[in-house]
């Protein structure tokens, strides 16, 4: 992954639709090309990505994690010092 570049792009997970929908629309993502996906706390939608990542590994879409960016955004209610690791501990499962 070394000096490999963040593509400008992402696909967004918010509010797409039922978990399946949603993690069919990612793996069809991952078979169009995207390689970065946007998530967060609030959408709710974390779980599913990590499912549809596991999936697009097992299909063959991806050959590994390594080849995706993920990003993700904290909750303002975890928006306190004592709070902000275990949000990105949750955030990282």
């Amino acid at each position: 992954m070394e000096g490999q570049q963040m593509p400008i792009m992402g696909m967004g997970t918010a509010s797409i639709s039922a978990e399946e929908v949603t993690k069919a629309a990612i793996i069809e993502g991952m078979k169009v090309g995207f390689r970065h996906f946007d998530t967060a706390y609030s959408y709710g939608t974390e779980k599913v990505l990590g499912e549809a990542i596991r999936e697009g590994i097992e299909m063959g879409i991806v050959k590994s994690r390594e080849e995706l960016f993920i990003t993700s955004k904290l909750s303002p209610a975890f928006a306190h010092p004592s709070l902000i690791l275990d949000a990105i501990h949750a955030t990282l499962k």
